[in-house]
């Protein structure tokens, strides 16, 4: 693990970097296990202002690396886990775990049994890994595209 890794609370001028790192981990990273149409269809972000309110709606992480932005990730008010993107230069240094432990660290201060997330084809190896399990496949349909990703959950010890 990296540790340069710095994780800090999301801030409204972190919307473009949290575009990009989407973009490109969509683009770059979840390539391998979709289509180019399916990939086409996901990574789009229409409306950059809605992106931003959705991100500062919620508690919300970025990771840095020698202060530049290089993941994200974000906890809803039900314990969904909904967005968590390393960019595709920064994959496999611990930023996703370094951002997990930032995301159950919270749950776990508001209370939360679980958190749940809808897991892509790409990132279901590393929810695994760190101790989430399938609750049921799925499809979801993005601007005419059906993509399956994984409803998952990790449960807390009472």
């Amino acid at each position: 693990m990296d540790d340069r890794i710095l994780i800090r609370s999301y801030q409204p001028e972190d919307a473009d970097a949290t575009i990009e790192i989407f973009l490109r981990a969509v683009r770059e990273v979840s390539s391998r296990d979709y289509s180019p149409a399916q990939i086409e269809a996901w990574a789009k972000v229409e409306d950059r202002s809605l992106w931003a309110e959705r991100r500062i709606s919620r508690s919300a992480w970025i990771a840095e690396i020698d202060g530049e932005p290089v993941g994200f990730s974000d906890l809803t008010g039900d314990g969904c886990l909904d967005m968590m993107f390393v960019h595709p230069e920064f994959q496999g240094r611990g930023v996703a775990s370094r951002l997990l432990s930032r995301v159950e660290l919270e749950a776990l201060r508001l209370g939360f049994k679980r958190i749940h997330t809808e897991a892509s084809r790409t990132a279901r190896p590393f929810f695994e890994r760190k101790g989430f399990r399938v609750i049921a496949r799925q499809t979801v349909e993005k601007r005419g595209q059906s993509l399956e990703n994984f409803r998952m959950e990790k449960l807390y010890a009472e």
